[in-house]
């Protein structure tokens, strides 16, 4: 196979890491994902029930899962870390939030908000020429939102990155 690169497929996993709630565990985890070469696609943190620890919902590209269950369980073995799970095959119930500034003008308005009518979005600011709107769901919905709303004008945008909660008994 001389002069063939050959590709590695990735796949997207969706990782919860539940810490206690001190300063700099983010960093730490972030750093050793970083060390080993991956970027963090998608990360959300905030305290749960009990302040006292905090739930971080990780989401990585990963071309070799070998090398990701071994920064799992370093990751587990870090001061201050409880428990690591990979959720990438469970069932999960998995949303993100999304604001966005579109164009939104005379011209256009109908055409507009009858999208963001089909996506459920919440109008959430209106000025002149744009219009801020609310819209929570899957990575996919998200994603399917935003290539309809670019031939519009998105002037900005703001994802919170995917949240996710275990259904059933199985523990997040």
């Amino acid at each position: 196979m001389s002069g063939q690169s050959i590709t590695l497929a990735t796949r997207s996993h969706t990782l919860s890491i539940l810490v206690e709630n001190r300063p700099g565990v983010l960093a730490r985890i972030a750093g050793l994902f970083a060390r080993r070469g991956y970027n963090i696609d998608s990360l959300a943190v905030a305290a749960t029930a009990d302040p006292r620890i905090s739930r971080m919902t990780v989401v990585v590209l990963a071309a070799d899962e070998s090398v990701l269950r071994q920064i799992c369980r370093q990751v587990g073995k870090l001061i201050d870390v409880i428990s690591v799970n990979d959720h990438t095959d469970e069932k999960v119930v998995n949303r993100e939030l999304l604001l966005v500034k579109v164009r939104c003008d005379d011209t256009n308005r109908a055409e507009v908000f009858q999208v963001l009518n089909v996506f459920r979005a919440r109008t959430v600011d209106i000025a002149d020429g744009e219009v801020i709107v609310e819209v929570t769901g899957s990575r996919d919905k998200i994603d399917a939102l935003l290539r309809l709303l670019d031939k519009y004008g998105i002037l900005e945008l703001m994802r919170t990155g995917e949240i996710i909660l275990a259904r059933g008994m199985q523990p997040t």
